[in-house]
């Protein structure tokens, strides 16, 4: 069975496919019992929604797939620690693991900026492994911002 590291690498070619596509390079996978469901990148602009995060995209995949809201016993694999938005879709999903790369001291929502996905209050917790692949997660954003400059 592929590993964490394995399915981040996943993660990190998605996020450099949505860079080659002018998209902000954050790349995402939903996986259960070892097969990736759904796979993408974000798609804000491609898209013109504001919502179409590369969390966002294969949450919604993936529940189309298998036919139901509730995405339990899966693994969401993710380049950048989600926001706010993306931990609130993980809670209501019902996801049972979030791996990501690098952390978002502006904005993310398991660690960073808030703890969406440990608030005391919520019925449902996501467990979490953060720093898989981070140097190169980051250094795809860094690249890609630093090109828009």
């Amino acid at each position: 069975m592929p590993t964490d590291l394995e399915f981040m690498q996943l993660a990190v070619e998605e996020a450099r496919a949505s860079a080659a596509a002018g998209e902000v390079p954050i790349g995402a996978l939903l996986v259960n019992e070892g097969k990736i469901i759904a796979r993408n990148g974000n798609r804000t602009i491609r898209d013109n929604d504001p919502t179409a995060h590369a969390e966002i995209v294969v949450i919604r995949e993936a529940a189309q797939i298998l036919g139901n809201y509730r995405l339990a016993d899966t693994t969401l694999y993710v380049t950048l620690e989600p926001c706010s938005m993306c931990a609130g879709a993980m809670v209501q999903a019902r996801i049972l693991k979030l791996v990501y790369g690098a952390d978002d001291p502006r904005g993310g929502a398991v660690q960073s900026c808030f703890e969406v996905l440990s608030h005391p209050r919520l019925n449902h917790k996501v467990e979490v492994v953060s720093g898989v692949l981070a140097a190169e997660s980051s250094a795809l954003l860094q690249s890609f911002f630093a090109a828009r400059r």
